[in-house]
C-alpha cells in the first residue's frame, strides 16, 4: 500500500511541477500544434500551443514508479515492467508522429500505415513477452484465455491467436483514446477514471488472490499488488498533467500522451484478465469510436452524407453551438458513470459468485 501512495503522489508531483517546465522549452523550440483545415473553426485559436505534453506523463510515471521501488526497497514485477514497456513504446510512435506533425509542419504526422505498424511492432512485442515470465505457480502476465472479469472458461485459445488478440486490442484502444484527444482535457480527465478504476481493481484482486486466499472466487492474476502501483502512478500523472491541459489548455499531450495512455488500458484489461470490461469502464472512448466508424461507414454507403456535423463525436457537438467545456465536463460525467457500471459489474460479480 505505501508503494501505491508513492507512486502516485510522485506521478502527481512529476506533471504538476513538470509540465509548466516542458511548457517554456516547447514554446523556446516553437514546438507547437498544428491545426487540420478541415476541423472546427474555433480551433484555429489553440494553433501554437505547444504539444507533445505527453512526454511529461511518460518521464512522470516511470520515475514515480522507480521511486516507489527504491523506497519501499521492493523488486519489481514482470508483469509492471512490460506494462511500462508498452506504455512508453507506444509513447515513443506517438512521439515520432508529434515530430513530423512539428518539424515537417504536417498536420497529419506519420503515414497511417507508419503508425500502425510502429503500434504493431510494440504490441506484438509486448504479447510475446507477456506470455513468458512464469512465476512460481506458472502464472504468466497475460493468459491464453478471453476474459471478461476473469477468464472465462472453454475460451483457451492457441498462443498465435492470442497475440492477434493482444495486437488488436492494444490498436483498438491506444486509437480510441488518440481520437478522444480533440478537446481540451477531454482524454486527460477520462483517462484518470479508468486508471484510478484500475488501481481499485488491481488492490482487490490483489487481497482475494488465488495466490493468497485460495477458493472458487480468487483471481488468478499475476502481479496484481505491483500492477496497482503502475496504475495509481498513471492515475497522479495524469492528475497533474490536467491542472495544465484544461480549458484553456496550456500544453496538449499529443499522440505522445494518447498512444501511450491507450496502450496502458489495454494493457492494464490483458494483464488483469477483464479484457470485456474494458468496453464498459472506457465506455466514452467506445462511444467516440464508434462515432467515426459509423460516419465513415454511412458517409461511403449513402453516397457522401453524413450521421453527425463532424466526427469524433466532440466536434458535432461544437458545430452545434455547444462550448467547449460543455462538452468536455458531460463527457467526463458519461464517462464517470461508465466507470461506475464497469466497477459495479466487476464487484457483483465476485459478490453474486457467478
Amino acid at each position: 500500500m505505501r508503494a501505491i501512495l508513492i507512486a502516485g503522489g510522485f506521478g502527481l508531483i512529476g506533471t504538476l511541477l513538470g509540465t509548466p517546465l516542458a511548457i517554456r522549452l516547447l514554446v523556446r523550440k516553437g514546438y507547437g500544434q498544428l491545426i487540420r483545415d478541415d476541423g472546427p473553426t474555433s480551433h484555429h485559436t489553440k494553433r501554437g500551443t505547444p504539444t507533445m505534453g505527453g512526454l511529461v506523463i511518460i518521464v512522470s510515471v516511470v520515475v514515480a514508479y522507480a521511486l516507489a521501488k527504491l523506497i519501499t526497497g521492493s523488486a519489481p514485477s514482470a508483469s509492471a515492467l512490460l506494462l511500462l514497456y508498452l506504455f512508453v513504446g507506444l509513447g515513443l510512435v506517438g512521439f515520432l508522429d508529434d515530430y513530423i506533425k512539428v518539424i515537417k509542419q504536417r498536420s497529419l504526422g506519420l503515414r497511417s500505415k507508419a503508425k500502425l505498424a510502429g503500434q504493431a511492432l510494440v504490441a506484438l512485442s509486448f504479447a510475446l513477452l507477456a506470455l513468458r515470465f512464469p512465476d512460481g505457480d506458472g502464472r504468466t502476465p497475460i493468459s491464453e484465455g478471453i476474459s471478461f472479469i476473469r477468464d472465462i472458461p472453454g475460451w483457451t485459445l492457441p498462443a498465435a491467436v492470442i497475440v492477434v488478440w493482444v495486437l488488436v486490442m492494444i490498436w483498438g484502444t491506444s486509437n480510441a483514446v488518440n481520437l478522444t484527444d480533440g478537446l481540451d482535457g477531454l482524454a486527460t480527465g477520462a483517462s484518470v477514471m479508468v486508471f484510478g478504476a484500475y488501481m481499485l481493481i488491481n488492490l482487490w484482486q490483489n487481497n482475494q488472490s488465488c495466490a493468497i486466499n485460495p477458493g472458487a472466487k480468487c483471481y488468478d492474476v499475476r502481479d496484481p499488488l505491483d500492477l496497482a502501483v503502475v496504475a495509481a502512478a498513471l492515475t497522479g500523472a495524469c492528475f497533474g498533467f490536467l491542472w495544465w491541459n484544461a480549458s484553456p489548455a496550456k500544453i496538449f499531450m499529443g499522440d505522445t500522451g494518447s498512444l501511450s495512455l491507450g496502450g496502458a488500458m489495454a494493457g492494464f484489461a490483458i494483464m488483469t484478465r477483464t479484457e470485456v470490461l474494458l468496453l464498459v469502464l472506457g465506455g466514452l472512448f467506445v462511444i467516440i469510436t464508434l462515432s467515426v466508424i459509423l460516419q465513415v461507414g454511412w458517409f461511403k454507403m449513402s453516397g457522401g452524407k453524413r450521421l453527425f456535423r463532424m466526427a469524433p463525436l466532440q466536434h458535432h457537438f461544437e458545430l452545434m453551438g455547444w462550448a467547449e467545456i460543455t462538452i468536455v465536463v458531460r463527457f467526463w460525467i458519461i464517462s464517470g458513470l461508465f466507470v461506475a457500471l464497469g466497477l459495479g459489474i466487476f464487484y457483483s460479480e465476485w459478490v453474486s459468485g457467478l
